[in-house]
């Protein structure tokens, strides 16, 4: 087994690839600079001869329309000006944002030539993260960009190296990219703004590159009042353009993509959350009562009490109640509880009283002190205890010394769990776990004999405990190999602090306080340097950590340093501090939400694995309702706020063909919805949005689509009003979806082996296009947009300006007035031969050289021409490759079986994950009734109320014989428009002995008519695909259960 990981990297990601593209379709039109032209790259100057970036060429005019195009594709809320060069891309905590702006360096300079780039960091963590990525990254973006050695293009700046700043980023006429701190250039006092005799002015060189310039966190060197001093340095630098990546932006300039909080989990291209807290540790026989809060509607108190289930066990229940509840009654009759009744009306303030009903039996021992228990004894009787909101009986056991415990305990258990779990799966990811503390003394003391801080001392004996009980023990046994030294602590934990020059473990000394700095720039000079010692031990070991032959899997960390982990296969993340809220925090969460790597360096995409746990000192309710708010302020999230995806989406839902769904359509819609006040002047909803059934809309589109528009737009902000991050509840017991037990009888057995047969082959499509046909109809389609005014057609800009004479005598260019006009377009193009726009085409299409020749055969000679400028040839390469994809999903003639390629078995009925907080919220889960045998699983999650009753009606059905949701992504078919999962698959009772077999997709309520093209193919292809699997399996649409009735019986 190799001692270090190497990271395996995916060119394809969709995501990532968007946020490329989105930034290079920003310069559309922009020649590539193949060397020096017109506009002079090397220029000499009092400081030698310098090499600077191209000018990018555009007009503002047509830079601002570029800019709205890219944001109209990204359901972005277009801008009306360019914010001095300034572009937002937003990209959630481990979706790759590192990896995203060095491919989009590499994009520009071989799109356009551009060659000059600086990598702007707030921090040496940070600084250290984008060293370590292009290491990491080299030989794969070789591999991508013509063996483009990144690793030698790339350099850090540093201020007693001048003379090497000058040769490899202003003198060089390579690509060169530069990383600088902040801190090297944001003050007229640092060396590089200096200017010294004997030697060029080194600022002024740098201002006339025009370096591209990419900041990394700039909501970091932003600071809370006006424009930071770091911000106007890099407006100084007189960049070309400036791009902003970050996940958390502060301020929004020009954003042209957004991978927000909610689509990246939606996606699941991070780790899903689990929260387990010190409460969930609380003895199941402890009389553990909570108030939560007051429940103004009918004077109640809201309790947490536990309370025994029939399915599953005990668990914590809220419950409402008022004077002369028993809470005997309403824990299912547990002993804890025996006698113990709400003595009180509840009250916001004073609390609720609970008492022994009897006034005898203490409810709480009478030599407990009242202060051990931080709760009002009333009039001195233990009989009676008085609780006010957030107080609980448990509190009085929380000591600071058990509640380290508690939380080490559930963090070192956790681990072993996740660890044993996945490695039973047949996946070889080790988990690592990480500890962030406050204070180094805590891990490391000098004043004890063996050096161990109570931390420390607190895990050995937990670890040490856990390892020899069951099921642990045996576990470790079998995977011996693995673990050869587990037993050894001092080996399987680890601290990482800061470090002295003398490598010693130092505790940081804090400066200022400055909620807009980083967490590393909140420590003094000194301590800075001891941090970026502490953060370059962590990156060295980056690779070691994910190995097995590293034993090293519980780390401890200082908090100063925590802005260098990020490794991918932290799975669980516990804060040693005490007295301190800050663990919901988004930012400290980041570390570990990145997708793990397995041994050989391959991310994993499975959500039953990827999931983080934090360990929090705090109620579940209050965790995830901090971190939600974060997530939704981090992230500008209004359920409210009625945005141009909203927009969009409304009107795809209600089938207006896409081709129609333009800018201008969607301005209109939202001036009508503004016009009846469904929203606001800031595009909020009113009051009256409910009114938006009786519209009647003036554009002749929307007033076609009026009715479908209507109950469209209520169903987009419902489901928007309902998004959140799912925080799992780690405390509540998990819910043991598996097969019922009936399942295993022969009969049972035999429909599903039946079942399965049916639906375990994989196919392939065939399209059957008339290519003479299709040569003709795309050149067509092609020919029409290159007859377009914006093709045929320039803009000029002609700008005039006034001499002025000032009172002092001195000329002066008034104000300037720039005048747009329109020309007919020439040719004087950075000429492509024939050849080069056919590859090209053939590239983003993959169709043949010789239909290619064949469509551009067919458009005039003139249009032709127009091809050879990038940015046309750009926009036609997308337009044939869409139509394409239109004519082979009308074309599909068939699916052919993949012979000796079946689906797993495993996945191909598998079971939906349930979140028992799912249970309590309205047809979100569809549990099964066991007595009726009707279903593989007790629980299902269903997409929708329509959805829920549909699983209803089947198991009332008494002809229905065996149902089961398709879990997504276990069972697919290939489509023109990608991998599709069907909703249903259903045995069928016929009569005494036939069977019927049915696969079901069912849109809630949505007449086929009303289908978008994209579902129609999906469906069309559904049938094909079961046509060619099996003669006796019929693929139905429904939009209830009704429908699907009508049709099976017709």
């Amino acid at each position: 087994m190799s001692d270090k990981v190497t990271f395996k990297f995916d060119d394809s990601l969709d995501y990532q690839l968007d946020a490329i593209t989105s930034t290079v379709q920003l310069f559309a039109g922009q020649e590539k600079n193949e060397g020096s032209t017109i506009y002079g790259d090397a220029v000499r100057t009092a400081g030698g001869t310098i090499e600077r970036n191209p000018r990018i060429s555009l007009t503002q005019t047509r830079l601002l329309n570029n800019l709205r195009k890219v944001q109209f594709n990204n359901n972005l809320a277009p801008d009306d000006i360019i914010e001095k060069g300034n572009y937002t891309i937003e990209m959630e905590t481990g979706t790759g944002k590192t990896y995203v702006y060095l491919r989009t360096i590499l994009e520009l300079h071989q799109t356009y030539g551009l060659r000059k780039f600086i990598i702007v960091v707030p921090s040496i963590a940070i600084r250290k993260g984008v060293e370590k990525s292009i290491e990491q990254l080299n030989e794969h973006l070789k591999a991508l960009y013509n063996g483009l050695d990144i690793s030698s293009r790339s350099f850090v700046y540093t201020s007693n190296a001048l003379g090497k700043f000058q040769d490899r980023f202003t003198q060089s006429s390579d690509l060169s990219i530069a990383i600088m701190n902040i801190q090297a250039f944001n003050k007229d006092s640092n060396i590089i703004r200096q200017e010294r005799e004997g030697r060029p002015d080194l600022w002024k060189l740098l201002q006339a590159v025009h370096p591209i310039v990419i900041i990394d966190e700039p909501q970091k060197i932003e600071g809370s009042k006006g424009k930071s001093s770091s911000l106007q340095a890099i407006e100084d630098l007189q960049p070309e353009f400036i791009l902003r990546y970050s996940a958390t932006h502060k301020k929004i300039y020009n954003q042209i993509y957004k991978l927000g909080s909610y689509d990246a989990y939606e996606k699941g291209i991070v780790k899903k959350i689990e929260v387990k807290t010190i409460y969930g540790e609380v003895p199941k026989d402890y009389p553990y009562i909570r108030y939560i809060s007051f429940v103004k509607e009918g004077y109640k108190a809201r309790l947490e009490i536990f309370y025994q289930d029939k399915t599953l066990g005990i668990i914590k229940k809220k419950v409402d109640v008022v004077k002369g509840n028993s809470l005997h009654e309403l824990s299912g009759n547990l002993d804890q509880y025996k006698n113990l009744i709400v003595h009180s009306d509840p009250h916001k303030i004073e609390g609720v009283t609970i008492s022994n009903k009897f006034g005898q039996q203490a409810l709480v021992e009478q030599e407990t002190p009242e202060e051990k228990w931080g709760l009002v004894i009333k009039d001195g009787y233990t009989g009676f205890i008085n609780l006010i909101p957030g107080d609980c009986t448990y509190n009085a056991e929380l000591t600071e010394d058990i509640t380290t415990r508690i939380q080490i305990r559930i963090a070192v258990k956790t681990h072993l769990d996740k660890q044993f779990r996945i490695l039973e799966e047949g996946k070889q990811i080790k988990t690592l776990t990480l500890f962030f503390i406050d204070a180094v003394k805590k891990v490391r003391d000098e004043q004890v004999p063996d050096g161990r801080g109570i931390y420390l001392q607190i895990f050995d004996e937990e670890y040490t405990r856990l390892i020899h009980e069951e099921p642990y023990r045996s576990l470790f046994k079998k995977y011996k190999k693995l673990f050869p030294e587990y037993t050894d602590t001092l080996k399987v934990r680890e601290g990482y602090f800061a470090k002295d020059a003398k490598g010693n473990n130092v505790e940081p000394e804090e400066g200022k306080k400055n909620p807009d700095t980083s967490v590393e720039e909140q420590y003094k000079a000194k301590s800075k340097e001891d941090i970026e010692r502490g953060i370059s031990l962590i990156l060295e070991k980056k690779e070691q950590l994910i190995s097995f032959s590293t034993p090293l899997a519980f780390i401890f960390s200082h908090s100063a340093l925590r802005e260098g982990w990020d490794n991918p296969n932290v799975f669980t993340i516990c804060t040693l501090k005490h007295g301190n809220s800050d663990i919901a925090k988004k930012q400290e969460i980041g570390r570990g939400l990145r997708l793990p790597v397995d041994i050989n360096g391959t991310r994993c995409f499975d959500e039953n694995i990827n999931e983080l746990t934090v360990i929090a000192n705090a109620y579940y309710e209050d965790f995830a309702k901090a971190l939600q708010t974060d997530f939704n302020a981090e992230s500008g999230f209004d359920k409210d706020a009625v945005t141009l995806r909203e927009l969009r989406e409304t009107l795809l839902e209600a089938g207006v063909p896409k081709e129609k769904i333009t800018p201008d359509l969607i301005s209109a819609f939202k001036k009508e919805l503004r016009l009846e006040n469904i929203i606001n002047s800031k595009d909020k909803l009113t009051k009256n949005a409910a009114e938006i059934v009786n519209v009647i809309f003036e554009d002749e589109t929307l007033r076609e689509h009026a009715v479908k528009i209507q109950s469209a737009f209520v169903t987009v902000m419902q489901k928007k009003g309902s998004s959140k991050i799912r925080i799992k509840n780690g405390d509540v017991p998990e819910i043991k979806n598996e097969p019922h037990a009936y399942i295993d009888e022969e009969n049972f057995k035999n429909l599903l082996r039946d079942l399965t047969l049916r639906m375990e082959k994989r196919t392939y499509y065939s399209v059957d296009i008339d290519s003479e046909q299709f040569i003709l109809d795309a050149a067509k389609i092609l020919s029409a947009y290159l007859k377009l005014p914006e093709i045929t057609k320039q803009q000029v800009t002609i700008t005039s300006s006034r001499l002025e004479l000032e009172n002092t005598g001195e000329a002066k260019l008034g104000d300037e007035t720039t005048i747009y006009e329109v020309e007919k377009a020439s040719h004087h193009f950075t000429k492509k031969t024939d050849f080069q726009i056919v590859n090209y085409i053939m590239t983003q299409t993959r169709l043949p050289r010789m239909a290619i020749s064949a469509i551009l055969g067919e458009l005039e000679p003139e249009e032709r021409e127009y091809l050879r400028n990038q940015d046309v040839l750009d926009i036609s390469a997308s337009i044939i490759r869409d139509y394409l994809q239109v004519a082979k999903a009308q074309r599909v003639a068939g699916y052919h079986i993949i012979q000796g390629y079946t689906f797993d078995d495993k996945t191909l009925f598998e079971s939906d994950v349930i979140d028992p907080a799912l249970l309590e919220e309205s047809k979100k889960v569809y549990q099964t009734n066991a007595g009726k045998r009707k279903t593989i699983y007790p629980y299902y999650r269903t997409d929708s109320d329509g959805e829920y009753d549909f699983a209803r009606h089947l198991e009332e059905d008494p002809d229905v014989l065996l149902f089961t949701k398709l879990h997504k992504g276990g069972f697919v078919i290939n489509t023109p428009y990608g991998d599709y999962s069907p909703d249903w698959a259903i045995i069928y009772r016929n009569g005494d002995l036939a069977r019927l077999y049915f696969v079901v997709e069912t849109k809630i309520d949505k007449d086929e008519q009303n289908l978008t093209g994209v579902e129609k193919c999906k469906i069309e292809c559904g049938k094909k695909h079961f046509k060619a699997v099996s003669n006796d399996i019929t693929f139905l649409y429904a939009k209830n259960y009704q429908d699907f009735k009508g049709k099976m019986r017709g």
